[in-house]
């Protein structure tokens, strides 16, 4: 306490009036500044509830089925994935793999699996005049199978999921694959998601939506979303041109015919 309270006291209450003061009183914008600021705060908290809600990985070829599943579950996509495995068509597939991740704003990676090429055997990895030509029916079109192949993308994805805090893998398999592609049936599915569940810690899980779907029933959802199927590529042969003689040129034509879509796809015949 000084001699001089009370003169004491007037300094107090004027030096806390000088600072107070300027923020008692909002200066000149300061509502239409701090609306602005609620508005953005509103928006941010919105862009981290999207951001928590894409809580999956999808394995994208670059082809009609896998750009399908894309687009159909694009709100809930964090990260596509494609595998580079040394296939005719690797090349035309992840450039519209790319593509069509470019154009949804989804974070698109290419991983390589150089090894496929040298351990694995299998027409698709031995040159476009190593494809049979025909429908998927052809006991020819066997030559097609690469051993075990979603079985070693899936392992891969399943790992990738969980380092990235993502809990769904998502694939497009469908029933047209059934007949000639292991990897690709029903059974197959339910096991390796058994495997991916328990391998995680229950951490991923494993969606194959299409499994029950022929290539018709994907090309019905791709005209409801208004897929550009010339933004996708599935040639087993790999050039520039559709073939239209390989069985997956022939199923892809007959699908959007069945469909009722005006493909847009070039083939040779």
């Amino acid at each position: 306490m000084t001699a001089f309270p009370q003169i004491e006291n007037k300094i107090y209450k004027k030096v806390t009036i000088s600072i107070i003061a300027p923020y008692a009183i909002p200066p000149r914008g300061y509502l239409k500044m701090r609306h602005k600021w609620l508005i953005l705060g509103s928006l941010c908290r919105l862009f981290c509830f999207v951001m928590d809600s894409k809580d999956s990985l999808i394995v994208l070829s670059g082809g009609m089925d896998s750009v399908t599943l894309l687009h159909d579950c694009k709100d809930k996509i964090a990260l596509a994935v494609t595998f580079d495995y040394g296939s005719n068509h690797a090349a035309r597939e992840i450039a519209m793999a790319r593509l069509n991740c470019s154009m949804l704003g989804i974070e698109h990676i290419v991983i390589p699996l150089g090894f496929f090429s040298t351990y694995f055997e299998s027409s698709l990895l031995a040159g476009a005049d190593a494809i049979p030509e025909g429908h998927y029916s052809a006991d020819n079109m066997k030559s097609t199978v690469v051993p075990f192949r979603n079985g070693i993308m899936l392992s891969i994805a399943a790992g990738i999921a969980e380092s990235r805090g993502l809990s769904r893998l998502l694939i497009a398999n469908h029933s047209g694959d059934h007949a000639i592609y292991p990897d690709c049936r029903p059974e197959f599915v339910d096991a390796m998601a058994r495997a991916v569940s328990a391998g995680t810690g229950g951490k991923v899980t494993l969606s194959a939506p299409y499994t029950g779907l022929s290539k018709t029933g994907i090309a019905l959802i791709g005209r409801r979303l208004s897929i550009d199927y010339s933004l996708t590529y599935s040639c087993y042969k790999g050039g520039e041109i559709h073939c239209g003689r390989c069985a997956t040129c022939i199923e892809r034509r007959e699908a959007m015919r069945d469909a009722g879509i005006a493909d847009p796809t070039r083939y040779e015949s």
